[in-house]
């Protein structure tokens, strides 16, 4: 099903629409989230200038907020561009990256949560359990080990995915090994992507613009468009490592996503993705 919808209306719907997407993200990454829109055919803006931010949500297609380094300026202008995007019903995507580090990233994410409605809630299991259980911990931005999603756990891990999705009223994206996108009554799981992708910053923080630029201009098919952004990255993923030579790192591979994304067709996703639709 998944298959049929990407060919027939969410890549080319992308491909058509050339979507802007207006980011307020983190400055480890913000370059890279610029150039896999420009790969997959949209258009970046990043600003975390709360002078702006109504403006620009007035002419962006999608709006991307990631927590991944923030400031009491950053925090000001996601609010205020979050509840103009949510008053002109503009698609937007909140990556709650490493929000179990400190008080001042849960405090954050639940001033948002609270003051804006996300289309989609992305992160790892123990960020998002983190939204679910205040309480919990995270390990920087990565996922606890024992949150890594593996077989064995993946029917719990999704049952939690829709149970969020149904509280939250939000698609949950979780991301790892295995990633899992859930609305409240069905999910896919993604078993796409390479290990290496873990060995550059930035993959997930580029997914999320990856999936804004997707789903905003897919509305009529959220849950599959997002679960096509997240194939079209792990895919990537799997061709990029291909592409390594027995002398090239991390620098390279993170190269060779980008183009692999540049240069990624509907093909290549009848040929290589592999999902599971719950």
């Amino acid at each position: 099903m998944l298959k049929k919808i990407f060919a027939g209306h969410i890549w080319h719907n992308l491909k058509k629409s050339k979507p802007l997407i207006y980011n307020i993200t983190n400055y480890v990454t913000v370059n890279d989230c610029a150039n896999i829109l420009l790969a997959v055919g949209g258009s970046p803006i990043m600003s975390d200038a709360v002078e702006e931010a109504e403006d620009l949500v007035k002419i962006c297609d999608g709006l991307n907020i990631n927590i991944g380094t923030l400031n009491n300026n950053s925090i000001k202008c996601m609010l205020t561009a979050g509840q103009k995007a949510n008053e002109l019903g503009k698609f937007i995507i909140f990556d709650a990256v490493g929000v179990g580090a400190s008080e001042f990233r849960k405090n954050t994410a639940k001033l948002l949560m609270e003051n804006i409605k996300f289309d989609v809630i992305k992160g790892n299991f123990s960020e998002i359990a983190v939204l679910f259980d205040n309480s919990n911990k995270t390990r920087g931005v990565d996922a606890n080990e024992n949150d890594e999603i593996d077989r064995q756990k993946l029917d719990s891990i999704v049952k939690f995915a829709l149970n969020m999705a149904d509280k939250l009223n939000s698609i949950i994206v979780i991301t790892g090994k295995i990633d899992i996108i859930a609305n409240k009554k069905n999910a896919y799981c993604i078993f796409n992507g390479n290990e290496m992708m873990s060995k550059v910053t930035g993959t997930g923080c580029q997914l999320s613009s990856l999936i804004a630029a997707v789903a905003c201009v897919n509305k009529n098919f959220l849950l599959e468009a997002v679960a096509s952004a997240v194939c079209i990255m792990g895919i990537s993923g799997e061709i990029a490592y291909k592409k390594l030579k027995f002398d090239s790192g991390n620098a390279s591979y993170r190269n060779y996503i980008i183009d692999a994304v540049y240069n990624f067709n509907v093909r290549d996703f009848e040929e290589f993705a592999n999902y599971k639709f719950y």
